[in-house]
């Protein structure tokens, strides 16, 4: 099965340390899914971070672009109808990504269809 990698322009406001992030201005976030390495989960990673990844759950971010979803570390609700915020907690504080939500649902998509491919040996 293949990776699926896919950057969305996002802004981004947080109360943590992340250096070179304008909350005024919309900063590419990476998506990716591997369902070889964990088919259940997709990862994110902002700018600034230092290659630092969230993981969590496909159903999450999937569930969060319909009505306000998660605990704990992750939280997902939509803003409106075209925008989806995704909110991460850590030691270091709060980051709250805004989305298209058109850009989710584009890379939710493409998770899916990645999951369906037929293995080939």
């Amino acid at each position: 099965m293949s990776v699926v990698e896919q950057y969305a322009r996002a802004h981004i406001v947080s109360d943590a340390a992340v250096p070179l992030v304008d909350e005024l201005e919309a900063v590419p976030v990476t998506l990716r899914y591997d369902p070889d390495h964990d088919p259940r989960s997709v990862r994110m990673a902002l700018p600034g971070t230092g290659g630092h990844e969230w993981i969590f759950s496909r159903d999450l971010l999937e569930e969060g672009m319909r009505a306000p979803t998660g605990s704990g570390e992750v939280r997902v609700w939509p803003c409106g109808r075209v925008q989806v915020v995704v909110e991460f907690h850590s030691a270091q504080g709060v980051s709250v990504v805004q989305f298209e939500r058109q850009a989710l649902l584009r890379f939710l998509r493409r998770t899916y269809m990645a999951a369906a491919e037929p293995v080939t040996h």
